[in-house]
């Protein structure tokens, strides 16, 4: 782990350096600043653009699936890989980074450039290969549709049968062939699993997914080991919450609970909380305008996003993503959402989480702050921003002081506060999947992955593995593919949401309890935002940044009192 001081770093930062300016005219500039500064101005001439470019191929590939889009995506990325892989590049910036750079700003430019580079310094070659076979995974996944007698669906209607349908066949069969898309990528996924490790090994990591950590500023002892407490804090409850829900499943479905098996679900992986309590919650956002709520919500605290709105590519069509994600083009305030909207919860939680993205990128960072550091300061960092948000969508005062009326508010509060203590722990328990999966995935990727898959669910989710089932159906979740190491910061950036809450509720909202804190028309909260928390980009690491905003390294106690509370 890199750390630096927050004090002595945001100092330099409130100067306002840019990333051209020469840092050696300072009095205590030294010979190492002086290099540094030129290695830095240098790479932003020469990367900005590539990174650019790169960044608006992905789009444009995501938005239209064609194949003339993806082949760009791959070319773009291929020339970005170029240019960071230059052994002579790399061989400079590794001497200036063992050297003595003085200004703190300067240093930590060079300590975020050095990952980025050491990632590519493996055969070009085996970057276009990994390029290559990336680009085709995820090109099969933006086309695949579940068919179930002869019929596409697209994944919003297959969310749709697993929450709504009792047709216990039609579940199954709609279950199993949203999880086919593994069958059709297995074998491509397991050369880039090959391929991706054979760049770590070049590299001298153990394998692909130590890599990974290592480069995004962590290890696998300390996340395991904040995930070991995890597994201890949410092992009782979790089980307590499961055992209501499948009471009510089997209720429903006039079934035993030990006949429960994962198609009677309503998410296909089991990392949303069925709707099985009282009130639907869709039904408060079947009429509602999901665009024109998060338009005045975030107006209202003071981070408008009407521009990024109008950039986003928002509904559902034929080889567009069937995700959602945000992306932020330049740097510069190009910032773009990509969603398939329907009016239901889930896509009402889903753009508050995305726009929270938004918010938390260089549309609110400071453009004074070089290019290098003009970005969140960690995946996990902009997850907890986004998943902050994204709780709100589940609240039915905010629903009412955002202008929503509803049939039965306290039925609506009731269920969504089940659903908000449930959906944190429910998830805790799916990233418990993902990281142990991905992890032994990379180490030893010629194991019975399947077997391996269904061990890991039925030990951390409870859920039990349909009988005699062997297809990969670890292969058909994206992440793996496009987002490898990613998974384990989503619930990195739940602890994080909740220190941050928690934080708001005690320092602008006068003491509130944080279970019934609420931000709606509140302009402080986004002032604390921007000047506590996005004010610093990277100067930062994730773990200086956690406690310079809530006075705390990274911790699960604000989880724990979250599903404690309601």
């Amino acid at each position: 782990m890199l750390h630096r001081s927050a004090i002595l770093t945001l100092t330099v930062l409130l100067m306002g350096i840019s990333d051209i300016q020469a840092v050696s005219a300072a009095p205590e500039a030294t010979a190492d600043d002086v290099k540094a500064q030129r290695f830095v101005s240098d790479h932003v001439t020469r990367i900005r653009p590539l990174e650019q470019a790169a960044a608006l191929a992905w789009w444009n590939a995501n938005v239209t699936g064609k194949d003339e889009d993806f082949a760009t995506k791959e070319e773009a990325q291929n020339r970005l890989d170029a240019a960071l892989a230059d052994p002579q590049r790399f061989s400079e910036l590794k001497a200036i980074k063992q050297g003595h750079v003085a200004d703190p700003v300067l240093k930590r430019q060079i300590e975020v450039l050095y990952l980025s580079y050491l990632e590519k310094q493996v055969d070009p070659q085996l970057l276009r290969k990994i390029t290559a076979k990336a680009n085709a995974i995820e090109k099969a996944f933006n086309a695949y549709r579940a068919t179930v007698d002869r019929h596409e669906m697209a994944d919003s209607e297959v969310r749709k049968v697993l929450k709504e349908s009792d047709d216990l066949p039609r579940r199954k069969a709609v279950w199993e062939a949203s999880k086919g898309v593994g069958a059709t990528v297995e074998a491509d996924l397991k050369t880039l699993v090959a391929l991706r490790n054979e760049a770590a090994h070049t590299l001298g990591f153990k394998n692909y997914h130590a890599m990974q950590l290592h480069l995004n500023e962590q290890s696998q002892e300390q996340v395991l080991t904040l995930f070991d407490e995890l597994d201890a804090l949410t092992r009782a409850p979790f089980h307590a919450a499961k055992a209501e829900i499948d009471t009510k499943l089997a209720d429903n479905f006039g079934l035993n609970v030990a006949d429960l098996r994962p198609w009677h679900y309503h998410d296909p992986f089991f990392q949303e909380t069925p709707a099985v309590f009282k009130t639907d919650l869709d039904e408060a956002y079947a009429k509602a305008d999901i665009l024109d709520l998060c338009r005045k919500f975030y107006a209202g605290i003071g981070l408008p996003i009407e521009d990024v709105i109008g950039r986003s590519d928002l509904y559902e069509k034929p080889g567009k993503s069937p995700h959602a994600f945000c992306i932020d083009i330049d740097r510069e305030g190009d910032v773009r959402v990509l969603a398939n909207i329907v009016p239901n919860e889930y896509w009402m939680g889903t753009m508050l989480h995305e726009l929270g993205h938004s918010v938390y990128s260089s549309k609110n960072i400071p453009r004074d702050l070089p290019y290098v550091l003009r970005t969140e300061a960690h995946i996990l960092t902009t997850e907890g921003v986004a998943m902050m948000f994204e709780k709100f969508s589940k609240d039915a005062d905010w629903l009412q002081q955002m202008g929503v009326k509803l049939a039965d508010p306290r039925g609506f509060d009731e269920a969504g506060a089940k659903m908000r203590k449930n959906k944190l722990l429910i998830f805790s328990r799916w990233c418990q999947v993902m990281l142990r999966f991905e992890k032994a995935l990379y180490e030893n990727p010629e194991q019975d992955l399947n077997a391996l898959w269904w061990d890991l669910v039925e030990k951390y989710q409870e859920v039990r593995r349909p009988e005699g089932r062997n297809a990969p159906d670890y292969a058909s979740k994206i992440h793996i593919v496009s987002a490898p190491a990613y998974y384990h910061n989503y619930m990195m950036g739940e602890l994080f949401a909740a220190q941050v809450h928690h934080t708001i509720a005690r320092e602008v909202l006068q003491g509130v309890d944080p279970s019934k804190a609420s931000y709606v028309g509140n302009p402080a909260v986004g002032r604390f935002l921007k000047e506590r928390l996005f004010g610093p980009g990277r100067s930062l690491t994730w773990d200086d940044l956690t406690r310079h905003v809530t006075g705390q390294s990274l911790n699960p106690k604000a989880f724990a009192l979250d599903f404690q509370s309601h």
